[in-house]
């Protein structure tokens, strides 16, 4: 069976359009945190999760127990926190 190509993107955030919630799995960031790692640089990662915010007004963490290592949290809450002050909404499952 031929499998379908996943958008860099649409990996991380689950999107049904802007005036909808985006839903970020914090199991599915940590695995692409961990491949970051793994190629020593996690910043382009970040950068996209932050363009991708851009494109919703509210984002839901689910899976939130991934967030247990700080080297992973600290810049997810920066781009969390420059979310909030564009007007975005944060909540967490």
């Amino acid at each position: 069976m031929a499998g379908t190509a996943i958008n860099r993107r649409d990996f991380l955030l689950l999107r049904v359009g802007r005036d909808e919630v985006a839903e970020l799995s914090c199991e599915r960031l940590f695995m692409r945190f961990v491949d970051g790692l793994a190629e020593g640089n996690t910043k382009p990662l970040f950068d996209a999760l932050a363009d991708d915010l851009k494109r919703t007004r509210t984002v839901r963490l689910t899976d939130v127990s991934w967030l247990a290592r700080e080297d992973l949290k600290a810049p997810l809450e920066d781009v969390l926190r420059a979310f909030r002050a564009d007007g975005g909404t944060v909540a967490y499952d």
